[in-house]
């Protein structure tokens, strides 16, 4: 069978667009091929109110487990709650809902544990041998290694417990930089989904993970201690490495796969400081789902051009990036944190939906910076690949 859209990797991203594609072009033969046993993986996906359009808090409304009105912050000289919306979507809600709709009879369909061989624009060839073939073909198997890109990495093991008692919380936390520090900024987000059950998610922004899975759980395991909770037992562990982009070569980084369609981390599509993807996965499934040209050529430049111009907005963020990478200390770096946290809510909220005005962006880098002046501006120059060839 030919399709009009195959879908390679059926994580956020290429699900997203899977099941916008049912929602508004039910008429298509779209084919989501996932290599693990469903879709969705197993991850934790959050966002802010602010992120998203009413639209898409509509149509996304199905996947979302939990929300909630507020979120706290903790940092050694400052605590500070924040009166704005939050909510979490799980990977098993998320294939909950969609796997459904993309297995019923028709025109949708989806293929779990299919390893992939081969990609490109039109074609898919499993490792079976057997090649599907499409108007198109979207990459989205995730992060990919690239010579035009300097990466940071945020490393996190998280787990969902069940506690023996209430835990308290009534709003995420989403940073507790109480903890030790250590090879980069540390801190706990926890997440409570219900009266007794957290998740509970030791996270670094380090150069490279260096922790074992053994470590971060102990690190989990501490933290619960520290709160007084018990633990009764753990449901789900989720770990992970997301991008931090510190410096880029974006014409570069799109020449390596030519013609290729691409989305979610796979086509740079998140926000480089805080690793947050659900706001782009949604925008991106909402413009395919619009296009009436499925063919490749068609989605790679149209993709490449959303991906351009959210690169463009982010070079404030990669320059923060940089500073907080690169610029003094690495167990220091939580004092840029708890500097940022104290600035005006409507700064923080613009901050996270990618929207900082020039103003924002004035009031960040103004006043005393919590690095070392020299490297910071050290930092702020290091913005192409080249300038780290001579790094050891």
């Amino acid at each position: 069978m030919n399709y009009d859209l195959i879908l390679a990797g059926g994580g956020l991203a290429n699900g997203l667009i899977a099941w916008r594609l049912k929602q508004l072009r039910p008429e298509l033969q779209v084919l989501c091929v996932e290599e693990q046993a469903r879709i969705g993986g197993n991850h934790t996906w959050s966002f802010h109110d602010s992120d998203l359009t009413a639209e898409q808090h509509q149509w996304i409304r199905p996947l979302v487990v939990q929300t909630w009105p507020a979120y706290e912050v903790h940092f050694p000289g400052r605590s500070r709650r924040l009166n704005s919306g939050y909510a979490s979507i799980t990977s098993e809600r998320f294939a909950q809902v969609i796997e459904p709709a993309l297995s019923e009879e028709g025109r949708a369909g989806l293929r779990v544990s299919q390893r992939i061989e081969q990609i490109t624009p039109t074609s898919l060839l499993l490792e079976d041998g057997e090649q599907l073939w499409a108007k198109a073909v979207i990459d989205g198997r995730g992060v990919q290694h690239s010579e035009h890109l300097v990466l940071g990495q945020q490393a996190f093991l998280g787990q969902v417990l069940q506690l023996q008692a209430p835990h308290g919380l009534d709003v995420p936390i989403i940073m507790d930089a109480r903890v030790a520090q250590g090879q980069g900024y540390r801190f706990v987000y926890v997440l409570p989904f219900s009266a007794d059950t957290v998740l509970v998610e030791d996270t670094h922004y380090v150069d490279r993970q260096s922790f074992s899975s053994e470590q971060l759980r102990q690190h989990v395991r501490d933290y619960v201690q520290d709160r007084g909770w018990i633990i009764a037992r753990c449901l789900r562990e989720e770990q992970g490495v997301l991008p931090i982009t510190l410096a880029g070569d974006f014409s570069g980084f799109w020449r390596e796969a030519p013609g290729q369609p691409r989305s979610g981390l796979r086509a740079g599509l998140c926000h480089c400081t805080t690793g947050y993807s659900l706001p782009q996965a949604v925008q991106l499934a909402d413009w395919v789902a619009r296009q009436q040209n499925l063919q490749a050529d068609t989605l790679y430049l149209g993709i490449r051009a959303c991906a351009e111009q959210a690169w463009r907005r982010q070079g404030f963020y990669r320059l923060l990036n940089r500073m907080l990478f690169l610029a003094g200390k690495p167990h220091d770096r939580w004092r840029v944190m708890q500097r940022f946290y104290g600035l005006p809510e409507g700064l923080i909220r613009r901050f996270y939906s990618g929207d900082s005005t020039l103003q924002d962006k004035l009031r960040v880098l103004i006043g005393k910076p919590p690095v070392p002046i020299n490297e910071a501006l050290h930092a702020a120059r290091r913005c192409l690949p080249r300038h780290y060839k001579d790094q050891a």
